[in-house]
């Protein structure tokens, strides 16, 4: 079997297992950088030496995350054809990823937020805004919701995270009462939960969601770059900050290992002074 065929193959298995359109467009990437490296190779005559050659490579312009990511591919392709049957010996086996440095998520200040508020010029700023801020959603998963989704009887909503798993994520009062203004203003018959301001009505983008964040920071005159990412790691901040339990937040913002969630517990004690007299 060859390079090519097993892409398509393993791909196929990975759509039934549930893994999202992203991660296999990602993972698509990945598998072109490695044919044009290594040609459309014969699945069982690569080796670890040429797979080490190929990410030794890699690894002299490439971030140790981003090198870590196409290892991550390499390893979960060569295993699937393992498993599969269709080489006796797997290769990536013993690939390791680099190691990373543990990077404080920046986030926002409390001040900073308001700051944000003030920006919000119309209905719609404020609503998505106060949605990003008060969930904690990734903007994959922000852009993917429906009118329906949404329960303002508990003000929670059902999301479609990473790995296709389904998690309960609540708002508060404030993007409620923006949310409502928002829906209720609107007379077309789109489910989308956000739609573009200009005809046709369509669902808003995660590029022009990314836009509207920034052009509502530009305005609130904040002198760094602000993210939809930011209003994430902020949110879990102020949780650490109101003394809210790591696994609670985990839960909340669909980690998956309780490691991916700890970090934001490293801004207790000393560091949380130092950012605090740093921002207050």
């Amino acid at each position: 079997m060859v390079l090519s065929e097993a892409w398509e193959k393993y791909q196929f298995d990975k759509r039934i297992e549930g893994y999202s359109s992203l991660t296999l467009k990602m993972y698509g990437y990945q598998f072109n950088l490695l044919r044009r490296y290594l040609g459309d190779f014969v699945m069982e005559d690569v080796t670890t030496d040429n797979l080490k050659q190929y990410l030794g490579e890699a690894a002299e312009h490439l971030k140790p995350s981003s090198l870590g990511h196409r290892i991550r591919f390499i390893r979960s392709l060569f295993k699937w054809t393992h498993e599969e049957g269709y080489i006796l010996k797997n290769p990536a086996a013993k690939l390791k990823e680099p190691k990373l440095g543990k990077r404080i998520p920046k986030f926002l200040t409390k001040h900073e937020i308001e700051l944000l508020r003030e920006g919000c010029h119309t209905t719609q700023e404020n609503a998505i805004f106060e949605f990003f801020y008060s969930t904690g959603c990734r903007i994959g998963e922000i852009a993917k919701l429906n009118r329906e989704d949404i329960n303002f009887t508990t003000n929670s909503v059902i999301v479609n995270g990473k790995g296709d798993k389904e998690r309960e994520v609540y708002f508060n009062i404030r993007c409620a009462i923006w949310l409502k203004r928002y829906l209720k203003e609107r007379e077309d018959e789109d489910p989308s939960l956000f739609i573009t301001e200009r005809n046709p009505r369509r669902r808003l983008s995660i590029d022009t969601l990314r836009y509207i964040i920034k052009r509502i920071s530009n305005r609130a005159g904040i002198k760094k770059t602000i993210y939809p990412h930011q209003l994430r790691h902020s949110y879990a901040t102020h949780l650490v900050d109101s003394g809210a339990p790591l696994e609670v937040i985990q839960s909340l913002l669909g980690h998956e290992k309780s490691e991916t969630t700890r970090i934001y517990a490293h801004l207790s004690g000393k560091l949380r002074q130092d950012f605090y007299n740093k921002y207050f």
